[in-house]
């Protein structure tokens, strides 16, 4: 059993190669990264927790999409996009979340990590100060982000255990001190070696188990599954979504203009499906429930009905509810109108959220 766990153990702490995932899926959804090593990426089981957390998702009626670089799991796991690299620590992580961070802006984040440092001995003393500064970095870079750091789970060899054990002793301290949005997981209790495939990596009893436990802190703080506020950024001119004024006036004309942070370009989506002005009452409309191409789009009173239900597609178009047909930018110029237009995959019609 020393052997077998000491190969496996090896295995796992491979350094993990940082590449492009072949494909990316997105569907406009609360963005969640699930970040962390080779239990994050789902070794032995492919899709790890994401899968049976997904399910949850799905049967709660939350619509997410999980973001990063990575991309694995079975068909059950609706959307296979992740930030696990198998072997990384803590400085590994810590080399790259800035970038992670601007790439995919996360609304939320979930963090396993540890067990590559305490399993390489890697100044295993020095690890809770590295979640620290980890931490402390992704607040700095994204101060809005629900983020929700777990301990981490255990290893059936009992030398590296205690050092996983010493090691999660300190995080609740830590997290206490990083604010209101950063919330404690606890990944260890209840945890055998039963709900391990090789002495380390969760079975799929455990990355079950693993499930439950995210899906019961992030009920916890329901913000965590709600959309913060955005802007809507035009792939053709790079400008963002803009209601002409400030002041939010019923019937006021929406366009594009150079991307900001007041509150006439930040959009929360509705359970309905609207985009509400952030901290506002008036929601994206198509002027008059109109179908035809050039019609308008302006703000309204937000009342759910389909002139003010949108769809961000994975392609990065928004279609209306009552007419199926896109949102359009007539120029890239600041002040262009946006307007419908027949869906046709134009950077005109494409847009991202930052």
């Amino acid at each position: 059993m020393r052997k077998l766990l000491t190969a496996l153990t090896g295995l796992l702490l491979m350094a993990g190669v940082l590449t492009a995932p072949a494909y990316a899926e997105s569907n406009g959804g609360v963005r969640i990264m699930p970040l962390g090593d080779s239990i994050t990426d789902g070794f032995n089981v492919p899709g790890g927790y994401r899968i049976n957390l997904w399910q949850r998702f799905v049967q709660a009626g939350h619509t997410v999409d999980f973001v990063g670089s990575g991309f694995n799991g079975p068909a059950s796991l609706g959307d296979h996009d992740h930030e696990g690299h198998s072997g990384w620590r803590i400085d590994q992580i810590d080399a790259q979340i800035v970038g992670w961070l601007q790439a995919y802006t996360p609304r939320t984040i979930l963090l396993h990590i540890g067990t590559n440092d305490m399993g390489q001995q890697f100044q295993v003393s020095t690890a809770p100060a590295r979640l620290s500064a980890l931490i402390d970095k992704i607040r700095a870079n994204a101060p809005q982000v629900e983020l929700f750091v777990a301990q981490i789970t255990p290893s059936a060899d009992p030398a590296f255990n205690a050092r996983i054990q010493t090691f999660n002793a300190a995080i609740p301290g830590i997290v206490a001190a990083k604010g209101p949005l950063t919330h404690l997981v606890d990944m260890t209790t209840g945890f055998t070696t039963a709900d391990l495939a090789d002495g380390l990596h969760p079975n799929q009893t455990g990355y079950d188990k693993m499930a439950a436990r995210w899906w019961t802190a992030l009920q916890s703080f329901p913000g965590s599954l709600t959309p913060g506020a955005v802007n809507l950024v035009n792939a053709a001119s790079n400008r963002c979504l803009d209601v002409s004024g400030v002041s939010q006036a019923q019937g006021a004309q929406v366009h594009v203009w150079d991307c900001h942070t007041q509150a006439n370009q930040r959009w929360t989506r509705t359970a309905a499906g609207e985009y509400r002005i952030y901290n506002g009452t008036r929601c994206l409309d198509v002027n008059g429930n109109g179908t035809a191409n050039g019609t308008k789009i302006q703000i309204w009173p937000c009342n759910g009905t389909p002139a003010q239900r949108f769809t961000h597609n994975a392609n990065g178009s928004i279609t209306a509810a009552g007419s199926g047909k896109c949102l359009h930018s007539t120029g890239t110029g600041n002040g262009a109108l946006v307007e419908l237009r027949d869906c046709n995959g134009t950077t005109a019609q494409r847009w991202t959220t930052r």
